[in-house]
């Protein structure tokens, strides 16, 4: 009987896994938000939250999880044209450390903001994980929209985020 749970929560696992791996989320279409959050700590993470901002569909933009020695004029100096954003829209979240504290700060940058709508930009493969903690983090009157920034992680990456979702669902049920 042990033999056959320990399966069946093996089974379940591994079928989790081939669907988080294969079907990743994608980017979503610009569409009018009142906030976006972009997520430190990968490539053209930023530089999707600036498309969004020069297309004028968000009017804000919280980019969490900055290093506190980044300054507003260093981090626009590696952005071509982005200066102007840097000087009226972009407010740098320097609060957070993990995926956890993110969704904590978005939460305190959207209550401030008044946001009601919001774009997370994240990678694919950190979505899930970030829109759980945030799901948890913010009222369920703001709305939010994913917007994955594609990448082509390795099996190694999809294998650690992936259990990282689970043991952070699993904390998350126990109270922690």
């Amino acid at each position: 009987m042990i033999r056959r749970i320990l399966s069946f929560i093996l089974l379940a696992w591994a079928l989790g896994f081939a669907w988080f791996a294969l079907l990743l989320p994608q980017p979503a279409a610009l569409a009018k938000t009142d906030g976006v959050v972009v997520l430190t700590g990968g490539p053209n993470r930023i530089d999707r939250g600036l498309e969004i901002l020069r297309s004028a569909n968000s009017r804000k933009m919280l980019i969490s999880g900055v290093d506190r020695d980044v300054r507003p004029p260093e981090l626009a100096a590696q952005y071509a044209g982005s200066a102007k954003y840097f000087e009226c829209c972009i407010d740098l979240g320097f609060a957070s450390v993990d995926t956890r504290s993110n969704a904590l700060e978005t939460a305190r940058w959207a209550a401030r903001n008044d946001v009601k709508t919001l774009r997370l930009v994240t990678h694919d493969w950190h979505m899930r994980r970030a829109r759980f903690e945030l799901d948890r983090a913010l009222p369920d009157s703001i709305e939010v929209t994913n917007d994955a920034v594609s990448t082509q992680p390795s099996l190694g990456a999809l294998f650690k985020e992936y259990n990282k979702y689970w043991l952070r669902a699993a904390a998350a049920l126990v109270g922690i």
